[in-house]
């Protein structure tokens, strides 16, 4: 498997960036690890992660995918959008500190539109989150979201 930094495949920044690295990824699926790290702006007063935070894990990991693809076949890393979830569970209210959490997405559905569902579980010790997460990656999504932006002038 080719890696390349995660910087170079998310849309995403600095501190923004929560999953540590890839440990595999195919046509299908991608397994990848984060460590629970106190003092990130998303932690608890006890360096805890709140447990809603496995989607942003589940969502970031399915970029990893869709970024790791598209540099595979030479292609521009392009953002794209959680549309939603469905069946979203956890067993536990938060990730304490130092927690490793592994975190593997399946591609369950995807359209030529740029549509996509993911099969998503986050583990760790006496962890299980899961949930089946929505997506769209736009073609073009820079010129996508030009598109949509409003007009940038002043109203007389």
């Amino acid at each position: 498997m080719t890696t390349w930094p995660l910087a170079d495949l998310l849309p995403h920044a600095g501190d923004m960036i929560l999953i540590d690295a890839i440990d595999s990824c195919d046509e299908e699926q991608i397994h990848t690890h984060a460590t629970v790290r106190a003092g990130g702006q998303f932690n608890r007063a006890d360096g805890s992660l709140p447990a809603w935070l496995a989607l942003e894990l589940m969502a970031q990991s399915v970029a990893a995918y869709a970024g790791h693809r598209a540099r595979r076949l030479g292609q521009a890393v392009e953002m794209g959008f959680l549309l939603g979830t469905r069946k979203f569970a956890c067993n536990v209210e938060h990730f304490p500190a130092g927690t490793e959490l592994r975190i593997h997405a399946q591609r369950s559905l995807e359209d030529d539109n740029g549509m996509g569902v993911f099969e998503c579980h986050l583990r760790g010790d006496g962890i299980h989150a899961s949930a089946r997460l929505n997506v769209y990656r736009p073609p073009q999504a820079s010129q996508y979201l030009a598109e949509a932006a409003p007009e940038d002038h002043p109203h007389d």
